[in-house]
């Protein structure tokens, strides 16, 4: 940056300069454009300025996501240096497509993304690795329909690092073999849940790709037969056997070979494993740093025992396993500096042993102790006594824990960046004491029933770097408490209020200040309106998801400003709520539109419904009641589908209010409309 002021201060202004942005060289101008990459509209604003900034853009631009595949054209003609191309946004991409990008980028393309996309076949992927010979990294994953042809096309990228064949489940080991013999400079790939590749298959993958780092093969049909040559890869790192059912200890203890280079090894749910598999899998694995065995084995004496030996652990996942005394207290004694623990859903975990493993583990960063039923304040008292350095914590429904043990978190643990305490007793001291975090950036409060307007106004004041909230049947939040958080959070992002009967128009006009606010969930608050959505729509520019399901009173009137000003919008659900056909098209001319959830809007005829659909030409993913599919057009479904668009069809009945929203109603009716007495 030094430089470039430099730059700026000895370049003499020319007097007879029509545009004062001539001053700055194209070097001070890519250094300006690297620092747009969070806005997806700063670049098109920045573009806007002059021509000289619209073609330096243009040059600038090494990545890019489309948002629909007819748009590609356009792109060709501008960027001519695209090295990154994310196509997950464009359903259909044919082998036209591809052949246009690999002659628009054949020098410059290094990654593309296709994970979201279908209607190629084997002869765009071979016309696309044949010109683009520079492609280290290809996402086919969610390509249900590629068979071995694709992989044979895929296995003449000489030089592909990255691969990603998650459910790719036609590719079977001869498929596979060809990219083992094709790319063997590959270092991650993934084949989760690719079911037709067994350990012939894998085996070749280990045998001839030698410099593989990631391999993920969650759920494949595979046995230890594989893993004598996986153990065998000199510089393999991560290991994802996740819901390998034909791994087991019989197998795994024949196993000769060892891999000393692997960090993290994740075997969870893998239900025929215990400590003696394990203990064989990872002999001489001493660069172990992560290991995830959820939903796995029991956690025994002897369990941790096996594990003892590795120094360079920092991080056990044990979600959902059943845990003992003797197994958390021999983890406790291990050498090993643990940073991150995870015992959601785990059921045996009690106060004493998890005090005394807070007291070992003193350097603990990050603790999930979801669904821990058993625990007290006690476990609070231990664990803010000796983890001090916490910046994540998770104890959702930890029902026996009182609500002083909030009051201790905030007191003891103000490095916390994340804390999720949904439904548990949490009351307004508890928020006046965590308040102190100053570096939170996301709280979960959701069911805290006992909290107020008080404890958030302290959230408010003393939490600025919040960025995500969740207050979800909070009954005791009213727009007080939402104003303060709109004040004193002006970088929020998300926000869920859904079923707070308190909350009115004055808490979006409040949020409407935070202008990076991108999701928004207020279903079920019978009091919002449109006046305070079209707050939100006018001033929240990056607002990319919206559920509004069951807020009687937005209408048309708040659909307009959402048309108009919320083109980042992806994700809508207008269930229940009071907006026409006209209202509805004015939200479907958003390009970036993706995702619509339209059940009961007593306002929506079959044409409205018609033209809305043909209006939006990005929609993936639409949700509606039964009753509408009779009564559209047949060319609809044909139209829709040839964009790769999916219906989802709902028989679900229309749900009566509540008697709290009838009241509100109720009272909202002129007199001489009330039934007398």
């Amino acid at each position: 940056m030094k430089k470039l002021k430099k730059d700026i201060e000895n370049r003499d202004p020319n007097p007879n300069m029509t545009n004062p942005f001539d001053i700055f060289t194209d070097e001070i101008v890519y250094a300006i454009l690297d620092h747009l990459h969070g806005d997806p509209f700063s670049k098109r604003s920045f573009s806007s300025v002059c021509k000289s900034f619209y073609f330096i853009e243009s040059r600038h631009r090494r990545a890019l996501k489309p948002l629909r595949s007819d748009l590609l054209p356009r792109t060709f003609r501008r960027y001519s240096s695209i090295s990154h191309l994310d196509l997950s946004l464009c359903s259909l991409v044919d082998d036209n497509n591809l052949a246009a990008v690999s002659v628009a980028w054949k020098s410059t393309l290094r990654s593309i993304n296709l994970s979201r996309s279908r209607a190629f076949s084997s002869i765009g992927l071979l016309t696309l690795v044949n010109n683009c010979s520079g492609l280290v990294e290809i996402d086919l994953s969610n390509g249900t329909e590629l068979t071995d042809s694709a992989a044979k096309a895929i296995a003449e990228a000489r030089n592909l690092e990255i691969l990603r064949l998650s459910r790719c489940k036609s590719i079977t080991d001869i498929g596979i073999g060809c990219i083992a013999v094709g790319c063997k400079k590959l270092k991650t790939l993934c084949l989760r849940w690719c079911l037709r590749i067994t350990d012939l298959g894998v085996g070749l993958i280990a045998m001839k790709c030698k410099e593989i780092q990631s391999l993920d093969l969650s759920y494949l049909p595979i046995t230890e037969k594989c893993l004598s040559h996986i153990l065998q890869l000199q510089h393999l790192e991560d290991l994802i056997l996740e819901g390998c059912h034909g791994i087991d200890d019989n197998g795994l203890s024949t196993l000769n070979h060892t891999c000393k280079s692997i960090k993290m090894i994740n075997m969870s749910n893998c239900q025929s494993l215990s400590y003696i598999g394990l203990s064989s899998l990872t002999n001489g694995a001493n660069s172990l740093e992560q290991l995830i065995l959820a939903n796995g084995p029991s956690v025994t004496a002897d369990l941790a025992k096996c594990l003892s030996q590795f120094s360079s652990l920092r991080s056990i996942k044990l979600d959902g396993c059943l845990v003992t005394c003797s197994g958390i207290n021999s983890i406790a004694n291990w050498s090993a500096s643990l940073v991150e623990l995870s015992f959601s859903k785990c059921s045996g975990l009690t106060d004493e042993c998890l005090c005394f493993l807070a007291e070992r583990h003193k350097e603990l960063r990050k603790l999930d102790i979801t669904c821990c039923r058993k625990i007290t304040i006690a476990s609070i008292e231990g664990i803010t006594k000796s983890c001090t350095s916490l910046t994540s914590l998770r104890m959702e429904s930890c029902s026996l824990v009182s609500k002083e043990a909030f009051v201790l978190i905030g007191q003891h643990c103000q490095m916390l960046e994340d804390l999720d305490v949904t439904d548990n007793e949490m009351d307004d001291e508890g928020l006046k004491a965590i308040s102190r975090c100053s570096r939170l950036q996301s709280l979960k409060l959701g069911i805290c029933l006992n909290m107020t307007d008080e404890g958030l106004i302290h959230v408010g004041r003393g939490c600025s770097k919040l960025k995500e909230l969740d207050l979800y049947r909070c009954a005791g939040v009213t727009d007080r408490g939402i104003e303060a958080i709109g004040h004193g959070c002006p970088a929020l992002e998300m926000i869920n209020i859904a079923y707070n009967s308190k909350i009115t128009d004055t808490s979006l006009i409040s949020l409407s200040k935070c202008s990076s606010l991108k999701v928004l969930e207020i279903r079920g608050c019978p009091h919002i309106s449109s006046v305070g959505l079209s707050s939100i729509a006018m001033e929240c520019r990056q607002l990319s998801e919206l559920d509004i399901k069951k807020c009687f009173n937005i209408n048309d009137n708040a659909m307009h400003p959402l048309g108009k000003f919320s083109q980042n919008l992806q994700q809508i659900n207008l269930s229940y709520c009071s907006v026409t056909d006209a209202g509805l098209l004015s939200v479907t001319r958003i390009n970036r539109l993706r995702n619509m959830t339209i059940l009961h809007l007593s306002g929506l005829t079959p044409n409205g419904l018609a033209a809305a659909l043909l209006t939006c030409g990005g929609l993936t993913k639409v949700k509606l009641h039964s009753s509408f599919k009779p009564l559209l057009p047949q060319y609809i479904y044909k139209y829709m589908e040839s964009r790769g668009c999916v219906f989802h069809w709902r028989n679900k009945a229309f749900q009566v209010l509540s008697y709290s929203t009838f009241q509100y109603f109720y009272a909202m009716l002129p007199n001489s409309f009330r039934q007398k007495d």
